[in-house]
């Protein structure tokens, strides 16, 4: 059966010279269904049918639990500024939908426009379309707020794709994160659009005067209601309607930035933020999930543990300097900077994005160090000015992507430097020895 398929396949095969584009697409898609027909073969070597597109899809396989979950997130938030269905349960097939209406969009552009663009590329080349899409077209999702206009994101994929990684030569070329630029991109961009208490809960808008209220739902959701109503289930209505009294859309960073931990609590608890009910960049949220995804990433060897551990301890040891330069006692005329410094240092991991950073974004492995000493400076330093960035730039109460942008930038240096080391000490043994 498999080898039938197999020749079926082949007989299809395009013509490299006269359909380039349709060669391209159907060499992407044999790649991805079939392994490798040949393995090294020897008795001290390694003999393995293992590619670079099964080992990007483990990448994307330890994304899916942060998927699941930011699908639901996304609805959880929504109906809890209407103050509807507060339990985890209550509503959960309004919630997820609601999810799927929003996220589905969203994947589906940024894939389309981001392989478009490698399509074409490798076309025009000639040679196999690079897989190095099929991580970025899973993470970029997942760090954009859930009502991101959908023309603004293919703006975005497409600069992070040319300018970011074809304009260097494609995948294992790119000096940066190609899904960090694409958010980037929208930060200095579009910031209104990524950035304040508005964007991080979907279809809840402020209006002059009346304040937040819920937009009227589409015709997905109108859709959906027609099916729920034949299972005599709850179903979403016209939407329109006016959120609760005091609710606030804002991150519990945008809290603390404005107001400190006390200002945190006062909207979130720890077990909020610890499991992610909470608003954010639709992957982002989730702790522990984001957590067994990086052990997933560990124990499969496609991540190193060490740029994960140093990141933890820069980021630990640049919070306890914080904590120690601030002031003792917080009142309510301390300014807020002194205020965001007094957060605990192990509540910055409570708080946005460090763990999810931490886990598939620091690690990429093409722009991330490569020599094991530079991977622990490299980890380090993201941590530490990461939390430089978070705390002490007032208008930017974040601070893993400027780092670990910037540190891309220098781990090249990094490694450099470690191997001119290396070289230095085994000249000065093997001078010792001959002498």
């Amino acid at each position: 059966m498999k080898k039938s398929l197999l020749n079926f396949f082949k007989r299809i095969e395009p013509d490299k010279k006269k359909s380039p584009f349709l060669h391209t697409a159907y060499d992407a898609f044999f790649t991805f269904a079939f392994t490798p027909n040949t393995t090294t073969k020897g008795g001290v070597h390694i003999r393995d049918g293992m590619d670079l597109k099964r080992l990007m899809v483990q990448v994307v396989l330890a994304l899916q639990l942060c998927y699941l979950y930011g699908t639901y997130n996304i609805g959880q938030q929504h109906f809890e500024a209407l103050g509807m269905y507060g339990g985890f349960f209550e509503g959960f097939h309004l919630k997820l939908f609601h999810g799927l209406i929003k996220i589905l969009p969203i994947f589906i552009v940024t894939n389309v426009v981001g392989l478009g663009i490698e399509f074409w590329y490798s076309a025009k080349r000639g040679h196999a379309v690079e897989e190095g899409f099929l991580v970025s077209g899973a993470l970029i999702p997942l760090i954009m707020p859930p009502d991101i206009p959908l023309w603004m994101l293919g703006l975005s994929v497409a600069f992070a794709v040319i300018l970011g990684k074809e304009a260097f030569g494609g995948t294992g070329m790119n000096i940066w994160n190609v899904a960090l630029l694409s958010r980037v991109f929208i930060f200095f961009a579009y910031p209104t659009f990524i950035s304040g208490d508005e964007v991080w809960v979907s279809d809840i808008h402020k209006i002059k005067d009346i304040g937040y209220q819920s937009v009227q739902y589409g015709w997905a959701h109108h859709f959906f209601d027609w099916i729920f109503s034949g299972f005599g289930w709850s179903t979403f209505g016209s939407g329109a309607q006016p959120v609760i009294d005091g609710y606030t859309g804002a991150t519990p960073l945008a809290l603390a930035a404005k107001g400190g931990w006390d200002n945190v609590l006062n909207v979130y608890s720890t077990h909020q933020m610890w499991w992610g009910d909470i608003p954010g960049s639709i992957g982002e949220t989730s702790k522990p999930l984001i957590i067994l995804g990086a052990l997933y990433l560990v124990f499969t060897k496609i991540a190193d543990w060490r740029i994960m551990v140093s990141m933890v301890l820069g980021c630990t040891f640049m919070g306890l300097i914080m904590n120690g330069m601030a002031p003792d006692q917080i009142t309510a005329d301390t300014e807020n900077i002194f205020k965001f410094m007094a957060v605990p240092w192990y509540y910055h991991f409570y708080m946005g994005s460090f763990l999810f950073a931490m886990a598939f974004m620091a690690t990429d492995p093409v722009t991330a160090a490569s020599t094991r000493p530079g991977k622990w400076v490299y980890g380090f330093l993201i941590g530490a000015v990461g939390l430089i960035i978070r705390v002490w730039n007032p208008a930017y109460p974040e601070g893993w992507m400027l780092a670990i942008l910037f540190m891309n930038t220098f781990s090249a240096l990094i490694d450099n430097v470690v191997l001119n080391a290396n070289m230095k000490r085994r000249q000065k043994r093997t001078a010792a020895v001959s002498s």
